[in-house]
């Protein structure tokens, strides 16, 4: 049976699984969530996973507190605490997610926010010092250049009042 509700590309780690950079999941709790995934409409993703990065892994950053679209763009890189420069794999993922949200029928997606992929409103600045700044994670700023829908985490209630408005629209 095919679900006559839009479908929403979600964060892996806001179902709770451990694919977050430190092993873990970040679940997201919320009554939309068992709703939506009851109506089969819930997509799990990890871009970082899906570009090729393990998990866990060293944390990483946009670097001199650019963004996702400056690593799509080549004018900035991800790099992990380490040093080591990931950003092929965050692009990957990010194309990835693309794909996969496309071929899942997800107008939607529902990113876990401070993610240097999933951020949407807020990502850390490449100082690996806790110092944030508005702007968007690779994954992120890729699903917004395909026409999805970019949500954080805090912005559920948000996406919710979205889709209930539309609801009677999508069939």
């Amino acid at each position: 049976m095919t679900s006559m509700f839009p479908k929403i590309l979600i964060s892996a780690c806001l179902l709770g699984r451990p694919v977050r950079y430190d092993g873990k999941g970040k679940p997201l709790s919320h009554p939309a969530i068992a709703r939506w995934q009851a109506e089969g409409r819930l997509v799990g993703f990890c871009p970082e996973q899906a570009g090729g990065l393990p998990t866990p892994r060293p944390p990483a950053e946009i670097e001199a507190g650019m963004g996702g679209e400056d690593v799509v763009e080549g004018r900035a890189r991800v790099v992990e605490n380490t040093g080591r420069d990931v950003s092929g794999a965050f692009v990957e993922g990010g194309r990835q997610a693309v794909e996969f949200a496309r071929a899942n029928g997800c107008a939607f997606a529902l990113l876990i926010d401070g993610s240097p992929s999933c951020g949407s409103g807020f990502i850390y600045d490449g100082s690996f010092s806790a110092v944030r700044h508005p702007g968007l994670g690779v994954t992120a700023a890729l699903m917004r250049r395909a026409g999805i829908s970019v949500y954080s985490d805090r912005e559920i209630d948000a996406l919710v009042a979205h889709l209930d408005g539309k609801a009677g629209n999508d069939l």
